[in-house]
């Protein structure tokens, strides 16, 4: 693997996209590359196989979508049109939410283009799916689910593949979707061009780039695993019987004007939703249990500012992108350190400036701990006036088969390894 790239400051019109790409991107008000642009698109273009870490809202889907499209583009237009386009570029997001944000990317920049391409994603008729993709697809967007299951049904071949794509690699693996890759890789050309994209990077990022990647560029923006700069981030210490009670008074006093709330669990985000909504707050949750016209419906009326907060579990939030949102609160923290990093990612996008809350109760101090390790940093405490914490209640001890006790004998586990260690 080659060493990490610096990043350079450009211009689109510099990179060397076809005009159809330019007329595009003008027509959107994009003049100037992100770093991670800047860095990833002459890479791919030059036909190298690419890792690259970079935080959600760096512009990581133009990253990818810009040279695709040119590359593919420039084959079209050396073929002869055929009645059914083979698929020649596969990209793989964790989530629905995120395979129609991208989906997006690709049509608003390809449309000055002859390129199709195509969704496909569970929750929906695989008959209509499988009916997009009779007529012929170049580009396709999917969950690795409802990919196997048209694989399986013989709806699509993935025999022509030039370009397979991991967004949210991190999470994918996070999701349990190991077993799912595995098998459509299986599938795939041996030679092509492989792209994968992690917010965050692991081992099990790493073991799995050794078995997709052929020499990659390794292209990181920023501190690996850090969160973005332009987001502020605040930790209020307080009783988790209190919370609901700072939190909306945080909405109430004009504090949040528009919020995206983290919780863990999708009853908890069910609950919250319903007493903000008694206390006159326009709330809604968002998580897996919402059919996809739900979801759907929900976002869109979140976007449009008809509803002042959106309660989300972490799944379901993955592929929320909205550029204008200015705060996002970690209602509990979440199990897993990296999904902090993901969370407040939400806000702070595309150089905005955002706000991340955290209300920190005494029983998830161990997760902040974990965090902080994560960030690399220290995110110092502070009370609230008139919420502070009362520090002469007792911690609840927690269960024993319970994932915080699991974590605390995980740490102590570790704890006394080191001390024994020679």
């Amino acid at each position: 693997m080659s060493e990490p790239i610096t990043s350079t400051a450009t211009t689109f019109a510099s990179l060397g996209l076809l005009p159809e790409l330019q007329q595009a991107l003008q027509s959107l008000g994009y003049e100037h590359a992100t770093p991670i642009q800047a860095q990833g698109i002459p890479a791919i273009l030059a036909g190298q196989d690419i890792m690259a870490g970079a935080q959600t809202g760096s512009g990581k889907t133009a990253a990818f979508a810009l040279p695709i499209l040119n590359q593919l583009s420039t084959q079209k237009l050396s073929e002869s049109l055929s009645e059914q386009a083979p698929i020649r570029a596969l990209i793989l997001t964790p989530t629905r939410e995120l395979a129609l944000q991208v989906h997006s990317s690709f049509v608003k920049y390809g449309k000055h283009t002859q390129l199709k391409s195509a969704l496909v994603y569970g929750g929906v008729s695989i008959d209509a799916q499988a009916k997009v993709l009779s007529a012929g697809v170049d580009i396709l967007i999917a969950t690795p689910g409802r990919l196997l299951d048209h694989l399986r049904r013989g709806s699509l071949t993935l025999d022509s593949i030039d370009f397979l794509v991991f967004d949210e690699a991190d999470r994918m693996l996070d999701m349990g979707f190991k077993d799912e890759i595995d098998a459509l890789v299986s599938q795939l050309p041996k030679t092509r061009q492989t792209l994968l994209f992690s917010a965050t990077f692991d081992e099990s990022i790493y073991s799995l780039s050794k078995t997709l990647l052929r020499d990659p560029k390794l292209i990181e923006v920023g501190e690996r695993n850090a969160a973005a700069v332009e987001i502020e981030q605040r930790v209020y210490a307080v009783d988790s019987d209190r919370k609901l009670e700072l939190v909306t008074h945080l909405i109430k006093s004009g504090e949040l004007q528009q919020v995206l709330i983290f919780s863990r669990k999708k009853i908890a985000a069910d609950k919250l939703a319903a007493n903000l909504s008694k206390a006159d707050i326009t709330a809604q949750a968002f998580h897996g249990d919402l059919s996809q016209g739900a979801r759907e419906k929900v976002l869109q009326a979140f976007k449009q500012g008809e509803l002042r907060v959106l309660v989300a579990t972490d799944v379901a939030a993955r592929g929320i992108d909205i550029i204008s949102l200015n705060y996002v609160v970690n209602y509990e923290l979440p199990y897993k350190a990296e999904d902090y990093i993901h969370r407040i990612g939400r806000t702070g996008r595309a150089g905005n400036k955002g706000v991340a809350i955290t209300l920190l109760s005494r029983e998830d101090e161990h997760l902040l701990e974990e965090v902080e390790v994560v960030l690399d940093k220290r995110l110092p405490q502070q009370w609230l006036e008139g919420f502070e914490p009362d520090l002469t209640k007792s911690i609840e001890t927690p269960k024993k088969g319970g994932r915080n006790a699991q974590k605390q004998r995980a740490k102590q586990r570790a704890y006394r390894g080191g001390k024994t260690r020679k």
